[in-house]
C-alpha cells in the first residue's frame, strides 16, 4: 500500500530546497556610490589663441558623484562645475572670460554634465555619453576615457576610483563663440577625476 505524503510536508521540502538554492547562489554586487574628491578633480580646457599658442585653463571647483555597478558593468556620472572658479592664470582674464560674451557666470554660475550611457570594454569604462549644459545650453557630448583605476585608496583606506577623459566641443554651440575663428571655436575639455566610495 502506497504511503501518502502530506501536502504540508511537500511544501516544507520545496521551501528547504529553495532556501538551499538561494544560499548557494553568489550574491550580486550592488551599485556603489562614489563622491567626487574635489582636491583631485579638475576639468581643464584648451583652445588655439590666434594660432600662436594653445592656451590651457581649468576650473578649480567641481562636485558630483559616480554610481558604479561593477558586476552589471553599468555606471552613471553626474558632475557640477563652478564656472566662477575658472582659472586662466590671469586675474584680469578670469574676469574677462566670465563676462557675457563667454561664460556669463552672472546668469549661469554652474555648468553640468549628466551621463546617459557609459560604455564598458571588459571591466573598464571606455566612453561616457551624456549631456553638457553650459551657459544655459545643453548639448550631447561623448567623453573618451583614456585611463581608469578602481582600488582601495592607500591613505584613506576606502575604495576609490579615478579616471581621465576628454572631449571636444564648439564654443559657438553654447553661445560663447566670440572672436572665432581667430580664437579657436573648438575647445578640448580634459577631466581628471577621483572619487571616494561612500
Amino acid at each position: 500500500m502506497k504511503k501518502s505524503i502530506h501536502p504540508a510536508a511537500t511544501l516544507a521540502t520545496l521551501a528547504t530546497i529553495a532556501l538551499a538554492a538561494v544560499a548557494s547562489t553568489p550574491a550580486l554586487a550592488a551599485p556603489e556610490t562614489y563622491v567626487v574628491d574635489a582636491n583631485h578633480t579638475y576639468p581643464r580646457f584648451s583652445y588655439s589663441h590666434f594660432g600662436y599658442s594653445t592656451q590651457l585653463s581649468r576650473f578649480n571647483k567641481t562636485t558630483g558623484k559616480v554610481v558604479l555597478d561593477k558586476a552589471a558593468k553599468t555606471a552613471t556620472v553626474d558632475m557640477e562645475i563652478d564656472a566662477r572658479s575658472v582659472d586662466t592664470g590671469s586675474t584680469i582674464f578670469d574676469e574677462h572670460i566670465q563676462g557675457e560674451d563667454f561664460l556669463d557666470t552672472a546668469r549661469y554660475p554652474t555648468a553640468t554634465f549628466q551621463s546617459t550611457r557609459v560604455i564598458f570594454a571588459d571591466d573598464k569604462p571606455v566612453a561616457i555619453e551624456g549631456k553638457l549644459t553650459l551657459k544655459g545650453v545643453t548639448r550631447p557630448v561623448t567623453l573618451t576615457v583614456t585611463s581608469f583605476q578602481a582600488m582601495p585608496h592607500p591613505m584613506l583606506k576606502k575604495d576609490a576610483i579615478g579616471a581621465n577623459a576628454w572631449t571636444v566641443v564648439k564654443r559657438s554651440d553654447f553661445n560663447a563663440g566670440k572672436y572665432a575663428p581667430n580664437v579657436g571655436d573648438e575647445v578640448r575639455i580634459d577631466i581628471a577625476i577621483e572619487a571616494i566610495r561612500q
